[in-house]
């Protein structure tokens, strides 16, 4: 999928759901479980020793998952950018702007959404060609920070990760206020509750729940 394609695809589907674990048996159902309840795009976070062994595993998972778009976040610098691409990530997220980065994922046509937290950081990631920016900690900064930043920048897409939650007022409070996707982590999946069936079907209506939110969000007359 091309890097136009999977910024419109993300933009639409309105939620990211992200998650890290040690257990690559672990990581693949958590994968199941979202792509099974109507998830497309996911961010498996590189927060671990395991990070590249068990991404290779949810590649090789994603064969059996069409549509699936698996992306990494928390890319800190262009090696680790190189290293999961080469596996087969569809798109990067970092928590900060770095130079190397947008250079390099601009070089091999790729999605890279980097985290900012001011006007002036995402000014500069504009300035370098990034379409798609994360507001990050999304808990500091509010939904009136995002009302507040989106008439400055109407043509960027603003993904929020931190201080999002499953419950539909706070979903909707972020769509509201000019956040196009929201990024959910351990307010959504927690992998070491995560031991029984009836845990992961929790997770499951979870993810349900929210994708129904979204959309009835977005057949509004004015959303």
């Amino acid at each position: 999928m091309t890097k136009d394609a999977i910024l419109q695809g993300l933009s639409e589907a309105g939620v990211l759901p992200l998650f890290y674990d040690n257990d690559p048996i672990l990581c693949e159902r958590i994968l199941q479980t979202l792509y099974a309840s109507g998830i497309r795009y996911i961010e498996f976070t590189n927060r671990g020793d395991q990070a590249l062994n068990n991404f290779s595993a949810l590649v090789r998972a994603k064969a059996n998952m069409p549509g699936l778009c698996l992306g990494v976040g928390t890319i800190h610098h262009v090696d680790q950018a190189a290293a999961f691409l080469d596996l087969g990530a569809d798109f990067l997220i970092s928590p900060f702007f770095d130079a190397s980065v947008a250079d390099y994922t601009y070089m091999h046509k790729t999605l890279w959404i980097p985290g900012c937290m001011t006007p002036t950081e995402i000014h500069h990631a504009v300035a370098n060609g990034c379409e798609m920016v994360k507001l990050f900690p999304g808990d500091l900064l509010g939904p009136s920070f995002v009302s507040a930043i989106k008439p400055l920048f109407k043509q960027l897409t603003f993904v929020v990760t931190g201080g999002v939650t499953p419950e539909p007022d706070n979903v909707r409070a972020w769509l509201s206020a000019g956040a196009q996707v929201v990024g959910m982590g351990s307010k959504l999946i927690q992998p070491a509750q995560l031991q029984t069936d009836a845990a992961f079907n929790l997770l499951s209506d979870k993810t349900k729940t929210i994708l129904s939110t979204i959309q009835d969000f977005k057949n509004q007359p004015n959303a």
